[in-house]
C-alpha cells in the first residue's frame, strides 16, 4: 500500500520541495532521490564560483605574514638578492662585483687585476654553461678561489666558513668538484686555441702582472739608493723592456705548466740581477719582491732558477746601463 502510494505520488509530485540530505538531492515531498552525485558537484562548483578569489586573497595574505615574520623575511629577501645576481650574470656584474668586494672586505687579496680575471673567466664560463644561479654562485666562488689562493695566506677553511657567512652553502667537496669542472672545461677550450695564441696569451699576462708588481715597489723603499725618483722610474721602464725581450725567448714548452703569477716574481728578481750597477741590484731583493708579489722567498727562488735553466745566468744577459 505505501509502495503504491509512493509511485502515485512519483507520478504527480514537481519535485519543488528539495533538501540536501547526506550529500544527496531529496524531494522533501515524494522522498525521491533526484541526483546521487551532488557531493561532488557542489565541491567542484565550490571551487570556481566561490572560493577562488579567497583562494587568491589568502595566498596574499599568507605571502604577506611571511614577510611581517623576520626569519622568513630574511631567507625571502636572499632569494630575491639570488636571482638579481643570476640575472646579472651577463650585464654589469654588479651583484657578482658585490660579493667580491664582500671578500675583500674580509682580507682578501682581490686587487683590480685579479678581479678583471675572475670577471672574464666566470661570464665566458657562464655564457656556455648556464644553469641555476645556485650553481653559478658556486661557480664565481671556485673561480675567485683559483685566482687567489696562490697568493693568499688565508686557509681554503677560512675561505669557505666566510662565503657560509655571506649566505652561500658551500662546503670544501662542493668547491673542490667545482673547481674541477671549471678546469676541465677550461682545458677543453685550450684544445680549439692554436698553439702560438696560447703562448702569445700566456705572456700578454706576464707582462702586465710584472709591470703591476714592478710599479707596486714604493719609492720609499729604494730612495736611500736611488736618490731621485725619475732615476728609479727610467730604471722600472727599461726593466719592462728587458722583460720584453726576456720572454720571446722563453718557448712555449716552459711556459705552458708554469703558473705564471708566480714565475712573474721570479722574473722580476732575475732580471733585477742583470742590473749592471751593483747598487741597483740590491734593490731587488728577495724580501723586496716577495712584498710586492705576495709570494714567499722560496717560491721566488724557485722559479728564478728555473728562468737560470731557461735563460743562463743573469749575468749572460745584456746589462742595463743605469748610472
Amino acid at each position: 500500500m505505501k509502495k503504491l502510494r509512493q509511485d502515485n505520488s512519483n507520478n504527480e509530485c514537481p519535485h519543488k520541495n528539495i533538501k540536501s540530505e547526506g550529500g544527496f538531492l531529496v524531494c522533501q515531498d515524494c522522498g525521491l532521490t533526484l541526483d546521487d552525485n551532488y557531493e561532488f558537484e557542489t565541491s567542484i562548483n565550490g571551487i570556481y564560483k566561490e572560493s577562488q578569489l579567497d583562494y587568491e586573497r589568502n595566498i596574499r595574505i599568507r605571502d604577506s605574514k611571511a614577510i611581517q615574520d623576520p626569519i622568513i623575511k630574511k631567507k625571502y629577501d636572499r632569494i630575491q638578492t639570488l636571482e638579481k645576481w643570476y640575472r646579472d650574470y651577463e650585464t654589469s656584474f654588479t651583484e657578482q662585483r658585490k660579493t667580491i668586494v664582500l671578500l675583500k672586505n674580509y682580507g682578501f687579496n682581490i686587487d683590480q687585476v685579479k678581479s678583471q680575471a675572475i670577471r672574464k673567466r666566470y661570464l665566458k664560463y657562464n655564457r656556455k654553461h648556464r644553469r641555476t644561479y645556485e650553481n653559478m654562485v658556486i661557480m664565481l666562488l671556485a673561480i675567485v678561489w683559483l685566482e687567489i689562493k696562490e697568493t693568499t695566506n688565508v686557509r681554503v677553511e677560512r675561505y669557505i666558513e666566510v662565503s657560509n657567512e655571506l649566505g652561500h652553502k658551500i662546503n670544501k667537496k662542493m668547491l673542490n668538484n667545482a673547481m674541477l669542472k671549471i678546469k676541465k672545461t677550461e682545458k677543453m677550450w685550450k684544445k680549439l686555441k692554436s698553439q702560438i695564441d696560447i703562448e702569445k696569451e700566456i705572456k700578454e699576462k706576464i707582462k702586465i702582472l710584472y709591470q703591476k708588481d714592478l710599479n707596486s715597489i714604493s719609492y720609499d723603499k729604494v730612495k736611500e739608493i736611488i736618490p731621485h725618483k725619475s732615476d728609479f722610474e727610467k730604471l722600472k721602464i727599461e726593466m719592462q723592456i728587458l722583460a720584453d725581450d726576456l720572454l720571446k725567448k722563453i718557448p712555449y714548452k716552459d711556459l705552458k705548466n708554469l703558473n705564471y703569477k708566480a714565475f712573474t716574481a721570479g722574473l722580476i728578481y732575475y732580471i733585477g740581477q742583470t742590473l749592471e750597477n751593483p747598487k741597483n741590484r740590491k734593490i731587488f731583493t728577495q724580501s723586496l719582491i716577495e712584498e710586492s708579489t705576495n709570494f714567499s722567498s722560496t717560491t721566488i727562488r724557485k722559479k728564478f732558477n728555473i728562468l737560470k735553466d731557461i735563460l743562463g745566468l743573469p749575468n749572460s744577459q745584456n746589462k742595463l746601463a743605469v748610472n
